[in-house]
């Protein structure tokens, strides 16, 4: 188990124990950081973490960015849901999605079901700075990829709203997100105490 400064250590087993078989879905935007903190997340809980776009990638035999060029958006969707809603049935771990998996209301309904939903949520510079340095972005493939990005922020971030916590992701180590992660966490279900 690995330490995590911040998030008293003795809330950890009783958290494991209240998820259950529920999974931690991470849900935001592409560069919110969805996979670094959901590795660090799971690595303190010692639960498996599992990358969706990985996963599809490797059902599909395809990257993303040629599922998307060949079979266009709306069946890379359909593909994603399809794979998330198996993957949301061999909990208890930590599950990062892509950007647009949450827009799926049938997708929000699943993971409600079976997990904990956490939106790391990132102002316009932190994704615009963090998405830069990879050319894997097929949304952002475009003349303007900061207008896109803008736009993707005003569709989804209110829907993005509904999942069960919220932590702001920033330019801060990504130990301490992760931490802030864990003690949402703990307080979600503080709150909720006949979830799980």
């Amino acid at each position: 188990m690995t330490a995590i400064d911040n998030s008293p250590a003795q809330d950890i087993p009783a958290l494991v124990a209240r998820l259950g078989r529920r999974s931690i879905v991470f849900v935001g935007l592409m560069g919110a950081g969805k996979t670094v903190i959901g590795r660090k997340v799971a690595a303190a809980l010692d639960l498996p973490f599992i990358d969706s776009d990985h996963e599809i990638e490797r059902v599909s035999r395809m990257s993303v960015p040629e599922l998307f060029s060949k079979y266009g958006e709306a069946e890379f969707r359909s593909l994603e849901r399809r794979v998330l809603s198996r993957l949301l049935k061999q909990g208890p771990q930590v599950l990062s999605t892509g950007g647009g998996a949450f827009m799926s209301e049938r997708t929000r309904k699943a993971i409600a079901r079976s997990g904990v939903s956490v939106w790391l949520k990132a102002d316009l510079e932190t994704l615009m700075h963090r998405v830069t340095k990879r050319q894997n972005r097929p949304l952002l493939n475009t003349q303007d990829p900061r207008a896109v990005m803008q736009r993707l922020m005003d569709l989804r971030y209110p829907v993005y709203e509904q999942a069960s916590i919220v932590v702001r992701t920033r330019d801060e180590p990504k130990e301490v997100i992760a931490a802030e992660v864990i003690s949402g966490l703990v307080d979600h279900f503080k709150k909720h105490p006949d979830e799980g």
